[in-house]
């Protein structure tokens, strides 16, 4: 077979990790746990994934809420789980872990009859092994009988098939039952049944990957060079000793008097905030090089340097580099021995990672809040009556997105205030989905829970993106635009905290005096203004823009951010007829991505149904026509086609 399907399938651990969020605290102190994909052998797949490599997870998760985040998270950073097995008999594995300082990390692992430890012999399917270039195992998947035997029939496929084989010792005494239970943190206890074990497969691999202390339990030795003779012995692999802070030494024939004869590649050295992960980080940058053909010393420099990243990092998947991060971390290690603290890198772990793609919105945005307010009041009816037209209006989505087949095209925009309800029933369907921060109709800029914004953003789902419409002119002057850019900033800083998108609608304030700058310039220059001010939002919300002037936007968000995810055009209660022009005019835009368009669609329907003139379901049916007459426009607009007459009042 002369091209494989896979770069590298791991086979092994896959749980969740519940990392504590107050670092410096006991784990019996801790007050609240973020949820990350863990476990040795997926954070591996996770970060070779995440660089660039073709890669499968062989394992099994519970049929619970836990598998199912788990295979999501796989999939959505590129990572193949159709061999992830579903079972029905056990939970998927939980892990609790925290940072208590630079050398102590408490940690429980919640693994009694869990699924990933079910794997049997029957899960392993041998063309599945015979599709990838390599197959990755760690030891705690030889620690009891049934894992014993299915990766050992991994192994014998591979072998059979001219798969490499890498073992990860990954040595963890609680999990082969040498320990306390309650105790996950204590890393080494020498053992003449585990180093037996061991020995008894280390011949059928070609890398062998380890630190020091994994080495010795496999060379059964507490001296580290006795320990390598003893492996040697058994195998003739490469072997990849991780020396922490010294970065790794590499030993591919026979072993040296003195392990600073081995061939040794340093790293750069960083604070530590969290060791846990590092190890698998360091593998999979290195078997991103060595699977790529690469030199041992470049591969070992993707190694150290991944390891270095994570080490700095909350968590363990989610702090792994992408090739972006990894290719800025080398070309400025010598300045980066706080990798937390560096803006760029930040950004691009922010920006470069794998994300849902939304290149062409069909948003229906009712985040509004006076204007419904007004709405009501204007039609006589109750206020109270709001949260359920915003439901209604969700379901208006829902149905267009069905009628038309524009499922991962659709997105809205729903407030708290009166849209909490709808905001529940849209999360978690696959659409774009965002909310405001703003206070309606604030000048300065003021958001609508206070100042406290991080506080906030705690409570809402990371699928949601933050929109924030700011008046925002570039030629106020000074002391107006320094609260405005002060607000902007504070709000910048939560998102990059928190991990939200930021959806910045800019709009300049409204001019009476003749002879100033055309609004599209003023757009431009308060868009270059936010971005001098190092705010790089994802996405921007602009009034339609000439023809002419859209080749100046896209060329602004290029050279500034390139990761920018692009431009939603608003419609502010235009006319279809309106909205057509604009449409068109972005039509060959780069960076124009939809339309997020409110009051010219639900203004009409959403009074007749407030005066008790209509009742739900017409309300939906209309809603929906009104979304899907825009939609009709918008597409035809992209596809160059002239505008028809759509007949709906706006």
């Amino acid at each position: 077979m002369n091209e494989r399907t896979y770069d590298l399938i791991c086979l092994g651990r896959l749980a969740v990790d519940l990392y504590a969020q107050q670092p410096g605290a006991r784990l019996e102190d801790a007050a609240s746990f973020a949820k990350y994909l863990g476990g040795s052998s997926a954070n591996a797949a996770f970060g070779a994934t995440r660089l660039g490599l073709r890669t499968a997870m062989l394992s099994r998760v519970g049929d619970d809420h836990m598998g199912r985040f788990l295979l999501e998270t796989l999939r959505r950073e590129g990572c193949d789980v159709s061999q992830v097995r579903v079972d029905r008999a056990r939970l998927t594995a939980l892990v609790l872990l925290g940072i208590k300082d630079r050398d102590t990390f408490p940690l429980i692992f919640y693994r009694e009859n869990c699924a990933d430890m079910a794997i049997g012999a029957d899960d392993i399917d041998e063309a599945f092994i015979a599709s990838s270039r390599a197959l990755a195992i760690t030891g705690t998947h030889f620690s009891t009988p049934g894992v014993h035997a299915a990766s050992s029939k991994a192994l014998a496929c591979a072998r059979q098939h001219g798969v490499r084989t890498v073992l990860d010792i990954d040595y963890r005494p609680v999990l082969w039952g040498l320990t306390g239970r309650g105790d996950g943190e204590t890393r080494f206890i020498a053992n003449d049944g585990v180093t037996a074990h061991l020995q008894a497969i280390l011949s059928q691999f070609d890398l062998i990957v380890g630190t020091e202390e994994e080495f010795q339990i496999a060379g059964g030795s507490k001296h580290l060079l006795d320990a390598l003779h003893a492996v040697r012995a058994v195998t003739p692999a490469t072997l990849v000793i991780k020396r922490g802070a010294l970065g790794c030494s590499v030993i591919e024939g026979a072993i040296p008097a003195d392990l600073e004869q081995a061939p040794t590649y340093h790293g750069t050295r960083v604070e530590v905030l969290n060791v846990l992960g590092a190890g698998d980080a360091f593998i999979a940058g290195f078997l991103y090089g060595w699977l790529r053909g690469e030199s041992i010393e470049r591969s070992c420099a993707y190694a150290n340097a991944c390891g270095a990243i994570v080490v700095s990092r909350h968590g363990c998947a989610p702090a792994m580099p992408s090739r972006a991060e990894l290719d800025y971390f080398l070309a400025h290690a010598d300045r980066l021995q706080r990798p937390d603290r560096d803006d760029e890198l930040a950004h691009l772990h922010r920006v470069s990672v794998a994300r849902p793609v939304w290149n062409d919105l069909h948003i229906f945005a009712f985040d509004h809040r006076s204007q419904f307010y007004d709405l009501a009041c204007a039609c006589g009816a109750d206020e109270s009556q709001l949260p359920r037209l915003k439901q209604l209006l969700v379901e208006a989505v829902a149905k267009t997105e069905h009628d038309l087949g524009l499922q991962q095209h659709v997105g809205v925009l729903i407030d708290q205030r009166y849209g909490q309800d709808a905001l529940n029933a849209a999360t978690g369907r696959g659409w774009w989905i965002g909310r405001p921060m703003e206070m309606p109709g604030s000048l300065p800029l003021e958001f609508e829970h206070g100042r406290s914004v991080g506080s906030q953003l705690q409570h809402w789902p990371l699928e949601h993106t933050v929109k924030c419409l700011v008046f925002f002119d570039p030629d106020d002057n000074a002391e107006s635009r320094l609260e405005q850019e002060t607000q902007l900033l504070t709000l910048y800083g939560a998102v990059k905290q928190s991990g939200h998108e930021l959806l910045l609608e800019v709009i300049p304030p409204a001019r009476s005096t003749t002879g100033t700058p055309g609004e599209g310039e003023r757009v431009l220059r308060a868009m270059k203004r936010i971005y001098n001010l190092g705010i790089r939002p994802e996405w921007w919300k602009l009034k339609p823009l000439p023809a002419q002037e859209w080749a100046a936007v896209d060329a602004l968000i290029a050279e500034r951010d390139p990761y920018c995810r692009g431009v939603v055009l608003l419609g502010l209660n235009a006319s279809f007829e309106e909205l057509a022009e604009g449409f068109a005019a972005a039509a060959h835009s780069s960076s124009c991505r939809g339309f997020a368009v409110g009051r010219s669609l639900f203004v009409e329907p959403a009074s007749t149904w407030l005066r008790g003139e209509i009742d739900d379901a017409t309300l939906v049916a209309r809603a929906a026509q009104q979304f899907a007459e825009l939609a009709g426009l918008w597409q035809r607009a992209r596809n160059g086609q002239p505008r028809k007459s759509t007949g709906v009042a706006a």
